[in-house]
Order: C-alpha cells, then sequence, then structure tokens
C-alpha cells in the first residue's frame, strides 16, 4: 500500500499598505507597518510585500491614490498575492472599491486584529467577547460584503432583493450583538462574584503592550504554566494566580495585552478581563526594554490605563528582556550625534528611567534574572496594602 502524500496547506500571501500623512511621518508608518507584519504572521499569513504613499489624508474612496492603486494591482496580479492589508480602518465603500480594483481580498488592521482574537480565544467568555466586537465591526460595512448583488443596484430599483437581504441581515445581527451583550452582562457580574469572593486579599494585575513577555513573567512569579508564546495576543483569558512572597500571600492576574490602534468595539466587550485592572491595588507594567521603540509602547499603554480609568495605581515598570537588549558601540572617532540605538543598557537607566524612585526593575523573566528585586519590591508594595487593610495582621511581617 502506498503512503497516503499529507499536504500542507498553502500559506496565504499578502500585502501591506500604509499611508505618510499629516499625523504620521515616514519613520512612524515604517514601524507601524513593521508591527502591521507580525500581526498578519500571527494570523498564519506571509507579508510578502508593502507599498506606503505620501498623502495629505487617506483618499475617502480608495484610501490610497489612483496611481497607487494600480502600482498595487499589477504587483497583486503578477505575483498572485491573496490579501491585501492596510493599517488603518476602511469604510465599507473603500473595502468594495479596492476590492473591485485590486480583485482580491482586502482586510484592514482593525479586521486582522478581530481575526487573531477568534483564533485565541478558548474559552466561552473570550469566545463571546470576541464574537461580539465581530458582529459590531461588521454592520457598518454590511453592504459592502454584497458584492454579488451590484447587477441587482440600479439607479432606479435601488429596493431590489438585494437590500431586502441586507435589511435581513442587518436585523440579524442586531439581534445577536443584544444576546451576546447580555451573555456579557451575566459573565461580567460572575466575574465580579468571583473577585469579591476573593475577599480582600491584595491584589497584582500584569499590564503592557502585547508580547512584551507578561504570561513568562507570570509562570515565574507563580510557578505556573500559563500558555506563553513569541505571538501577538498570546493571552486573551485573564489568569489569577496566587503568590506568597515571605509568608505574605496577594493575587497576580494575566491580562489581555494591549496594542496601538485597538479597535474601540475590542476595549468595549472586553470590559470585564479590564475591570481586573481596573480593580487591582497595584499594577506590574511590563515593558520590552529589547523594542526598539519601548517608550512609544509604555506612552500607549499609559494611555490605555487612563481611558478605562485605572491610571491612579501605584506602578512598577518591569523592564524586561534584559538577555535581548543590545546596541550599536560608536567608534571613538565618530562624531555624529548619539541616538537611542547607541545606548548602552547603563546609559538607559541614567535616562528618565532613574527618576522612577526605586519603582522599576531590569529582569529577563525568560533567564529568571534579578526575580528576587522584583520579589522584594512586590513585597514591599504589597505589605505596605496589607498593613492599611489588616493593621493588626503584624504576625506575617
Amino acid at each position: 500500500m502506498h503512503e497516503p502524500v499529507i499536504t500542507k496547506p498553502k500559506i496565504e500571501t499578502a500585502i501591506l499598505i500604509g499611508v505618510v500623512d499629516n499625523s504620521n511621518d515616514e519613520q512612524l508608518v515604517r514601524e507601524y507597518l513593521d508591527e502591521l507584519a507580525f500581526l498578519a504572521i500571527t494570523a498564519g499569513v506571509e507579508p510578502v510585500g508593502r507599498f506606503t504613499q505620501k498623502l495629505e489624508y487617506p483618499n475617502p474612496r480608495t484610501f490610497v491614490g489612483t496611481g497607487k492603486l494600480q502600482e498595487i494591482r499589477d504587483f497583486v496580479i503578477k505575483k498572485k498575492i491573496d490579501l491585501v492589508i492596510f493599517d488603518d480602518e476602511l469604510s465599507a465603500s473603500q473595502i468594495r472599491n479596492i476590492e473591485r480594483e485590486l480583485n482580491c481580498r482586502i482586510l484592514d488592521r482593525t479586521n486582522l486584529i478581530l481575526d487573531i482574537f477568534a483564533t485565541r480565544a478558548k474559552t466561552a467568555h473570550a469566545k463571546t467577547q470576541v464574537e461580539l466586537a465581530q458582529y459590531q465591526y461588521l454592520l457598518p460595512r454590511l453592504a459592502g460584503l454584497w458584492t454579488h448583488l451590484e447587477r441587482q443596484r440600479g439607479g432606479i430599483g435601488l429596493r431590489g432583493p438585494g437590500e431586502t437581504e441586507i435589511e435581513t441581515d442587518r436585523r440579524v445581527i442586531r439581534d445577536r450583538i443584544a444576546k451576546l451583550k447580555d451573555d456579557l452582562e451575566k459573565i461580567d457580574i460572575q466575574k465580579k462574584t468571583q473577585r469579591q469572593n476573593r475577599g480582600k486579599m491584595v491584589r497584582v494585575a500584569l499590564v503592557g503592550y502585547t508580547n512584551v513577555g507578561k504570561s513568562t513573567l507570570m509562570n515565574v512569579l507563580s510557578k505556573s504554566d500559563v500558555f506563553a508564546e513569541d505571538k501577538l495576543f498570546a493571552t486573551l483569558d485573564t489568569t489569577v494566580r496566587k503568590v506568597v512572597v515571605e509568608n505574605l500571600p496577594f493575587l497576580i492576574s494575566d491580562t489581555v495585552g494591549f496594542i496601538r490602534k485597538l479597535p474601540h468595539s475590542l476595549v468595549e466587550s472586553f470590559k470585564s478581563t479590564l475591570d481586573e485592572v481596573r480593580e487591582s491595588d497595584i499594577l506590574l507594567h511590563v515593558v520590552d526594554i529589547s523594542h526598539p521603540n519601548f517608550e512609544e509602547q509604555v506612552e500607549i499603554v499609559q494611555q490605555t490605563l487612563y481611558e478605562i480609568n485605572a491610571n491612579d495605581k501605584p506602578v512598577i515598570l518591569v523592564f524586561n528582556k534584559i538577555d535581548a537588549f543590545h546596541y550599536i558601540l560608536k567608534e571613538f572617532d565618530d562624531l555624529t550625534p548619539l541616538t537611542k540605538e547607541n545606548l548602552s543598557l547603563e546609559d538607559l537607566k541614567r535616562t528618565w528611567m532613574a527618576r522612577c524612585n526605586g519603582t522599576c526593575v531590569f529582569i529577563s523573566a525568560k533567564h529568571k534574572e534579578n526575580i528576587e528585586t522584583i520579589k522584594d519590591l512586590l513585597y514591599e508594595k504589597v505589605k505596605e496594602i496589607h498593613i492599611q487593610r489588616y493593621p493588626y495582621d503584624d504576625f506575617l511581617y
């Protein structure tokens, strides 16, 4: 007998599109497209090219200009590209117009993030949250999906079967959104009860940009086995573990990572997950110091914490991945100005980080380096809150 031939599924190819406008310079758009490429890889797509265009503002009809769209179309045909991914959110009409010109599937950044969330969601809670966000994204774009009914849309017969079906679908989706919101309200009540049942134990929440090593740090601190992977959004569900440092118990929770341009519908859907952050006593803000734009990531996380009303808590900045940090040492006779790439770890520590008043620590969660330092910092912070909460519980200290 012949062995069955197992063929691997074809990996879809994609090109990435960004616009350099008044709010984004070329360097920033390049960084955004780097992140978009990582998002595409996480979703199982292979990015094979990228296009950018300088515009005062994105074209309201096709996002990019006519000439650039033709250039993209030629590349799509020549390389037989499966997907074109735009780094910004597209309207229904933009998707429809671009699809008509390029004759291939179009995704925007929000749709790509939602797709990743859908594949990462494992529990009923996470699946409900993602499904709600997907329907909220889909509803205003429904008309763009009915391109197969294009012939039925004449100048006069606008109330044809196509429009009827769209209205039917809109009603079905609105009903589904209402049902999902109702389900999430019940889940939120359950989660709130769970949090109340944990008593008054001090709670620490891990926050940070996606893929900075929160889950790895969680595993090291709690000696547990939370799923961790070098991909974006490896963790969607909040995981809570009990940790004991020098006889002092507290709870630590791992939460979904933040990202720039995080879809508003996801923030809304993940309310109960973010409540874990809002109701915590201490935040461990984990930062990937090996990332070239870690300072911008810090700002994005701080902005998100502000938006969810969780910016008034004690914060310990944890600069992770010191094992992956590298810098370019300038030659002795190089008289060009220093850049961030020329700063060593010790140089960085003398920048704004020196003003953190002992609330920052440099670690490698992967190699368990300086973990005792972070435990000492946590112990002091937790003890401070514990004493306020239980002033007669001195035997612990």
